[in-house]
């Protein structure tokens, strides 16, 4: 049903069966077997998350456990490391002194041994603080009003930030800081059974942690490590899945189990001191504050990169010390690709120094291997599609519908989608009003990719809100290290959704050349109307 506004837009509002998920499940579980299909079937729900699934917070609790039995495991990687005699043999014939000095003179190399103001000067993310929520944490907003920060890392703004950025002149005048002692703790949805666990960091903590993530990005980017590109570890992934001589490993908890020890130990003495001025030394849990033995946790704006080099490191010295340091070694984050032969000394390594492979994620002999969200069977691309949420709202039903079509195109030869998904698909578009089909992007949610003539499709109704003095400092500081004039920035006004949908005409009504097709779409055969019939659903 649509509703006709002022300004020539649609308000729409569709209804949908209540057991469609339910429906859904029933019918992919009917998928005839296959290795593609038994493996979706694995996965496809195995992250949903609903009122019939444990509730919310048996799911936190959970996770809470879970990150303090990690620390409790960070406590003792911290002594273990400071008390081992430099003779152990962390690896065979190889003594701990040197795998330490290999992996310390490594990171220099990389990184440097001092920070550079470079690294200090980072910028605001769009997302929570200690002192903002969600809806009230656009950038601008962290440069004016009251902003949290640690002590020792407010004396670091102080003496570098102030000076550097001109967004930050006269920040003394207008600003108020509050000391806290560090970040706060929350849960969001992650599996059936358990939330996953992030900190909401201080504000200008996490301005100098993303100083420090960059740099920490940009050092990596000459070695080769690219973390802003997936596709290299799944390229890599797939090559292991033909030839098995690569291995992908996945660790646990990974980003919470990176020890303060650990760090004091690889690091130069100048980034460590650094790191540790500026990380939260304290987790406020439910408002019980928890001492940390770890270094930084999801949310801390360096966590990603800082493990990266570690990873990065430890990986390559395995390697080295095994007479392969040229072996193919690549990371992003805790997903590691090594050498085959590497695994077993590469496993013991990183549990001496206080990570755990999963080795229900972690690939180093058949014909399967997985990395960076691909997942590959004999050099096959079998990765699956999840659906983490009932399948409520019409944007909902066409984006499990664009996946399932994106699925069924993989492995699949002649540009023919599987027709195992095609009733499945077909259901589906009888539940989407013909007005919605014909896209052709397939991660695009708000209209249905088919073979036919476009129309309309969904679009969010969003608000424009002005960013105040905000944004004029904001954008002082995006631009002052920009390196052309045409690098444009938005600052002075942010977008706001209000959840509501409506109807917008498409510009191009010209029938999408699809990579993909399904053999309805190829001879033109229009199933949809018994299919609807079938399923009592009309399409309004």
């Amino acid at each position: 049903m649509t509703k006709r506004t002022k300004k020539g837009f649609h308000r729409v509002e569709f209804s949908l069966p209540d057991d469609l998920t339910s429906q859904l499940h029933t019918r992919l579980m009917s998928l005839s077997s296959s290795v593609k299909a038994d493996y979706l079937k694995s996965e496809v729900f195995s992250k949903y998350v609903s009122l019939d699934t444990d509730p919310p917070e048996v799911r936190r609790t959970r996770a809470i456990n879970k990150w303090l039995a990690t620390e409790r495991e960070n406590e003792a990687t911290n002594d273990r490391l400071f008390n081992t005699p430099g003779e152990y043999n962390i690896l065979p014939r190889v003594r701990w002194s040197n795998f330490v000095g290999w992996c310390r003179d490594f990171i220099s190399d990389i990184i440097g041994e001092t920070p550079p103001v470079d690294a200090l000067i980072g910028a605001f993310s769009g997302g929570a603080s200690t002192s903002r929520n969600r809806t009230s944490s656009h950038p601008s907003s962290k440069y004016t009003g009251t902003i949290h920060t640690t002590e020792r890392c407010l004396d670091y703004f102080k003496d570098t930030c102030i000076d550097e950025l001109p967004g930050w002149i006269n920040a003394q005048n207008r600003l108020i800081t509050d000391i806290v002692p560090g970040n706060v703790m929350f849960t969001v949805p992650k599996k059936t059974d358990i939330d996953r666990v992030a900190c909401k960091e201080p504000d200008l903590n996490m301005f100098i942690q993303k100083g420090i993530g960059t740099f920490f990005r940009r050092a990596l980017l000459k070695h080769r490590i690219n973390l802003n590109d997936q596709s290299i570890n799944r390229r890599l992934a797939r090559e292991g899945s033909i030839t098995g001589k690569l291995a992908t490993l996945d660790l646990s908890s990974a980003s919470d189990s990176v020890s303060t020890g650990l760090v004091d130990l690889f690091l130069p003495e100048v980034w460590c001191t650094l790191l540790d001025s500026v990380r939260s030394p304290v987790t406020v849990i439910d408002g019980d504050e928890h001492l940390n033995h770890m270094m930084s946790s999801m949310g801390n704006g360096f966590t990603f990169e800082l493990e990266s080099l570690l990873f990065f490191t430890i990986a390559k010295a395995v390697c080295f010390f095994r007479g392969n340091f040229r072996g193919v070694v690549s990371v992003y984050g805790d997903d590691i690709i090594c050498p085959t032969d590497a695994v077993a000394e590469l496993t013991f390594a990183l549990g001496f120094l206080g990570f755990q492979v999963n080795p229900d994620k972690s690939f180093d002999s058949g014909p399967f291997r997985e990395s960076c969200g691909g997942h590959y069977y004999d050099g096959y691309d079998i990765t699956p599609f999840y659906i983490k949420a009932p399948i409520l709202r019409m944007e909902d039903l066409i984006d499990v519908a664009n996946k399932l079509r994106h699925w069924g195109s993989r492995t699949y030869a002649g540009g023919i989608i599987d027709p195992e998904v095609e009733p499945v698909w077909l259901w589906l578009k009888s539940m989407v009003p013909d007005v919605l089909w014909g896209g052709s992007d397939t991660s695009f949610k708000y209209q249905l990719v088919s073979q036919d003539t476009p129309n309309f499709r969904l679009s969010e109704e969003k608000r424009n809100k002005g960013t105040g003095d905000g944004g004029y400092y904001h954008w002082l500081n995006a631009t002052s290290v920009r390196t052309a004039a045409s690098d444009g920035v938005q600052t002075s006004s942010r977008v706001t959704s209000t959840n509501k949908l409506r109807l917008k005409r498409v510009r191009d009504r010209t029938v999408p050349r699809l990579e993909y097709i399904f053999l309805s779409e190829l001879y033109g055969i229009d199933w949809t109307q018994s299919i609807s019939s079938e399923s009592g659903n009309p399409r309004e």
